[in-house]
């Protein structure tokens, strides 16, 4: 990141002397302890109220916004333009800090961050002592590069995400089923452990039958052998083992506070939980694999938000808000939008799903995030792009930049604001009165 040069006539000059700070004036060490001091209250309250997993969300979504400013920051900083406060929220300012010509801090409420670029439409006063550095007079390159830097950065972040979730997490592999856990039955060792099935172990087949990522067929395979000895071949660190099992009876013997299979016929188990084997892959294939999400998320982002703007899904958001098998519909065939609430639950949800699921979960939000800020209109990101690529059009050869009359497009843009509050407000609504399940069982 570069800042701009002093004019040539003046680059020689003399420093102006420093302005002591006036007496009682908060140091910027002071100001970060009191900031540290904020935060670990808040990790503290969160650990005493069993809300850590919200807290967790609510800061990666912080982090998530604020690095989407961080692009148009460092993109107007590169392009020579002023850029006069980066902040974190909205309101009354908390706490906050200059450095050089630009103020950083946070605001009161914590909905999201701003970067403010001097001049990004002509509707905007701006101090003629700024003029050279405001966003209208930079060429067209810089102004796209400024629009389009915060979906950039929600898509790199998707990607990155999605590389440490192939290279790193890993991916469940639904092709195979293995034993997550080896449990008693009865208060004594089931006949997993008996026959000595592990934890960890990849199931292979079952008398003969091969089982792959069917789940079903080994549960329907043990509950039909009820004191029947099964061959079970099983994949322990890369060997063959093969083992054998005699299911018990459900019915007289179960684990510890679980409740028997209702009627009367044997119903077989050995005592074991079962699970996806959790594989990663090399670097290659996880950059592969993660262009192959990412396009997957992008165009699934696409089609719901054209769905979420039709007629029918309108209704059924204004429906759900009265309705509770209406909110469970909408949300079952993925019309539903959710708010701020709803998107808190969900990411707690995901959390405790595990550190794939999360990561899949931020994934899916920084996509929606970055095509939906493209969107053509103001006040969003792509509102600008459109406005820096019509200038283009008619400045044409010229030398002279043309500057489009925002004024003009402020009835189309408080339209945009009010479809916008109309979904939001309906979905605040159905959060709370009918909270979103877990989508991750």
């Amino acid at each position: 990141m570069s800042t701009t040069a002093l004019p040539e006539d003046l680059s020689a000059a003399p420093p102006p002397p420093s302005t002591p700070a006036p007496a009682g004036a908060k140091t910027p060490r002071r100001m970060a302890a009191e900031l540290v001091a904020v935060i670990a209250a808040l990790v503290v309250v969160a650990v005493a109220t069993g809300t850590v997993d919200l807290l967790v969300v609510v800061a990666a979504i912080i982090v998530i916004v604020m690095v989407h400013e961080g692009g148009h920051f460092v993109a107007a900083k590169r392009g020579g333009m002023k850029v006069t406060e980066y902040f974190v929220g909205f309101g009354p300012r908390l706490w906050s800090f200059r450095r050089g010509e630009t103020e950083y801090g946070i605001k009161a409420i914590p909905l999201g961050g701003y970067v403010k670029i001097p001049g990004m439409t002509n509707l905007e006063e701006v101090d003629p002592a700024d003029e050279g550095r405001l966003y209208r007079d930079k060429p067209f390159h810089s102004r796209l590069l400024v629009a389009v830097a915060g979906s950039f950065m929600h898509f790199l972040m998707a990607f990155v995400m999605l590389v440490a979730l192939f290279a790193v997490v890993g991916t469940p592999n639904t092709d195979q089923v293995q034993i997550q856990g080896v449990v008693a039955l009865g208060g004594r060792p089931g006949p997993a452990a008996v026959a000595g099935l592990r934890a960890g172990d990849v199931v292979v087949s079952v008398d003969g039958k091969a089982i792959g990522g069917n789940v079903d067929a080994l549960t329907s395979a043990i509950q039909k052998h009820a004191g029947e000895p099964l061959t079970v071949v099983v994949d322990r660190d890369g060997h063959a083992r093969t083992l054998t099992v005699t299911p018990a009876d459900g019915r007289t013997v179960h684990e510890a506070g679980a409740q028997p299979p209702k009627g009367s016929a044997p119903y077989g188990v050995i005592g074991v939980s079962l699970q996806s084997p959790v594989e990663t892959t090399g670097l290659l294939r996880s950059v592969s694999s993660a262009g192959s999400s990412f396009g997957q998320v992008a165009w699934g982002s696409v089609t719901g938000l054209s769905h979420f703007f039709s007629p029918r899904a309108l209704t059924q958001h204004f429906q759900a808000v009265t309705s509770a098998t209406a909110a469970h519909q909408s949300t079952a065939d993925g019309t539903r939008p959710l708010s701020a609430v709803g998107l808190a639950q969900t990411g707690v949800d995901a959390i405790h799903a595990g550190l794939a699921t999360f990561l899949s979960f931020l994934v899916i939000i920084n996509i929606f995030l970055g095509i939906f800020n493209l969107f053509p209109m103001l006040p969003l990101d792509g509102g600008h792009v459109a406005i820096a690529v019509y200038e283009k059009i008619r400045t044409g050869r010229r030398t002279v930049q043309y500057h489009a009359d925002v004024a003009k497009l402020m009835p189309y843009t408080w339209l945009f604001i009010a479809l916008l509050a109309i979904l939001v407000v309906p979905a605040l609504l159905t959060d709370i009165l009918h909270p979103v399940a877990n989508p991750f069982g």
